[in-house]
């Protein structure tokens, strides 16, 4: 992003002028070194690539720790070593060319702690080791940071989870389906290409008796069957087998960790991304529980738009303008070190957060996240005969409710209300994702709408969003949905944030508790944050539902547990809206 035609203030184009000077004085020729080893400290080989300038001295260490296939980090190797850093590429444990066995996030403090002092003690690094990347490559450095290998001087996680439990395989108690399959399909084409690997020599399997013993088809069991997702991606059942947050997550939340984690981090996050709850989470708590002084006055804050789900100026639906395309990850990222291990006086020298506001379509720099000066507003629910789809007359105000008749549905799990964009991963192909229009979700009679009048005036909403519900169910358990939309002059309905919760898990994800048929309940739900200017003339919406399918896993009204569970009832859910059960919409309004 730097070193580009741009508009900025003369302190500003002082410090493009030094960055850009710098980054010309340093220009190195590369050299690569493939698949070198490094052995963990229980005797596993892991590999990687090496990228890194072809000239006499040390140099400070950029290490990304991959499930994805290091060769796929060419590109930025290549630059970033001709900018006067090591790069270091490493496939993690039981991935591509490293051995072991792949089980998500389990060896990545370990195996990320041994990898960091292995590249500081190399002849040409300086000792000062950074790390960068995005998705689960944003985990192993999180999961390296709280191991705190002495080395380490930075992490830069894109896009990234703060709690494996809550904000990566489940949300609000309910199981992110269309993620956790997707992604878990495309770890295991290569975990099954090692496995033809492994049990396919022919000379070796020829002696075999009977036939149908042949080792693909038979793995540490012994049992004539195909190959399966128990030994594929054993991880996927066990998040099946835990769906409250216990033990089996807690040991590697980086929430649990905040203040084990005593480096500087430039957290990169993105309004329509599926971890993005999660990666600002990770700034909030890290800056006021972190291990060191270091890292809780040097946390930063890049708030972009897309992440999963795309890049550009152009996400989903909406042309979100020219300053949008101005984002580049790996500008970023070597400015980022070119400040924390080079001392250069850029951006990062200026406030520590940096947003992408939505409706502006600009970027703007901030003190700090959450923003101070947005002002907690509650918008309350009205209607005087129903919600139901577009067709009723639910409404939004500040004005809070008295005397107001209930809405009601019927939530049927065999018709779910589909998933039409927002924060998805990881395949695009099948289910788009990012900001789409809702018309055709708010047409549904199993969902109710609730909208201001137009705004007479642009209206910033900035910050966290929550769900303050009164409902009651006819079922022992169900779900509540809500989505935060704008709504244009000609109807188009951008959706911006949403969130779920699993009645069972409303009081505690720790303790399932299920509903008691017809008694009312406050549900409390996080719809993450969103930073988006109202224009004038557009209105703001709530949808309130109970699916969101195939995002989320249908809550099938039984009680029963999800994993094996294939009898389903319909649930009448009903919502409350008078001076007793005050339902109310929380947003940061920013004036």
């Amino acid at each position: 992003m730097l070193c580009r035609k741009t508009t900025l203030s003369v302190a500003a184009l002082g410090l493009l002028l030094t960055t850009c000077l710098l980054q010309a004085a340093e220009s190195y020729e590369v050299t690569t070194e493939r698949g070198v080893t490094v052995k963990m400290r229980d005797g596993v080989i892991l590999r990687a690539d090496i990228y890194r300038p072809k000239a006499e001295g040390q140099f400070p260490v950029l290490l990304q720790r991959t499930p994805y296939n290091k060769s796929g980090g060419v590109a930025f190797g290549l630059k970033a070593a001709a900018r006067g850093y090591v790069v270091i590429i490493q496939d993690v444990r039981g991935r591509y060319t490293s051995d072991g066995e792949w089980y998500t996030f389990k060896h990545e403090p370990d195996d990320g702690y041994d990898t960091v002092e292995w590249a500081a003690a190399l002849p040409y690094s300086n000792g000062k080791v950074g790390m960068w990347g995005g998705s689960y490559v944003g985990a192993t450095q999180m999961l390296a940071a709280i191991a705190h290998p002495p080395h380490l001087a930075g992490i830069c996680p894109v896009v990234t989870a703060s709690n494996y439990h809550e904000n990566w395989t489940y949300q609000g108690g309910a199981f992110e389906q269309w993620f956790n399959e997707s992604w878990t399909s495309g770890l295991a084409q290569d975990t099954f290409n090692r496995s033809v690997a492994d049990n396919t020599n022919a000379l070796g399997g020829m002696w075999k008796l009977p036939l149908a013993s042949y080792p693909l088809f038979n793995f540490s069991d012994g049992a004539s069957a195909p190959v399966s997702t128990a030994s594929l991606a054993p991880y996927f059942l066990d998040w099946l087998a835990h769906p409250s947050y216990d033990q089996y997550w807690k040991q590697l939340s980086i929430e649990e960790h905040f203040g084990d984690i005593t480096v500087p981090i430039l957290h990169v996050v993105a309004w329509y991304d599926i971890f993005q709850g999660g990666s600002l989470r990770n700034y909030i708590g890290i800056k006021a529980h972190g291990g060191s002084e270091a890292a809780r006055r040097g946390q930063h804050l890049f708030v972009t738009i897309g992440g999963h789900a795309g890049g550009g100026r152009k996400i989903g639906d909406i042309d979100f303008g020219p300053a949008a395309a101005e984002f580049d990850e790996n500008d970023i990222t070597l400015n980022w070190y070119d400040y924390l291990l080079k001392g250069v006086q850029n951006e990062f020298a200026g406030k520590p957060v940096k947003i992408f506001v939505m409706g502006a379509n600009q970027w703007r720099e901030e003190d700090d996240w959450p923003l101070a000066r947005a002002q907690s507003t509650k918008y309350f629910l009205h209607s005087s005969k129903s919600a139901n789809s577009l067709r009723g007359d639910g409404s939004l105000s500040t004005v809070p409710p008295r005397s107001e008749t209930a809405d009601h549905y019927v939530y049927d799990p065999s018709n779910p209300v589909p998933t039409v964009g927002g924060p998805l991963c990881c395949d695009s192909a099948h289910l788009p994702p990012g900001p789409r229009d809702q018309r055709a979700v708010e047409a549904r009679d199993d969902v109710l709408i609730y909208s201001t009048p137009a705004f007479t005036q642009d209206t910033e909403v900035t910050g966290p969003v929550s769900f303050e519900l009164f409902a009651q169910s006819s079922a022992v358990d169900t779900d509540f949905t809500a989505k935060l939309v704008d709504v244009g002059p000609d109807g188009f309905a951008q959706n911006l944030t949403e969130g779920i919760v699993r009645a069972r898990y409303r009081d505690s994800r720790e303790k399932a508790e299920l509903l008691n048929p017809g008694q009312v309940y406050k549900f409390t739900m996080d719809l993450w944050s969103t930073s988006n200017v109202f224009r004038k003339g557009h209105a703001l919406r709530l949808e309130i539902s109970s699916s969101n399918f195939p995002r989320f896993d249908r809550n099938l009204n039984t009680g029963e547990d999800p994993a094996f569970a294939k009898n389903y009832v319909s649930a009448t859910n009903t919502v409350y809206h008078d001076a007793e059960h005050p339902s109310a919409l929380i947003l940061p309004v920013v004036h």
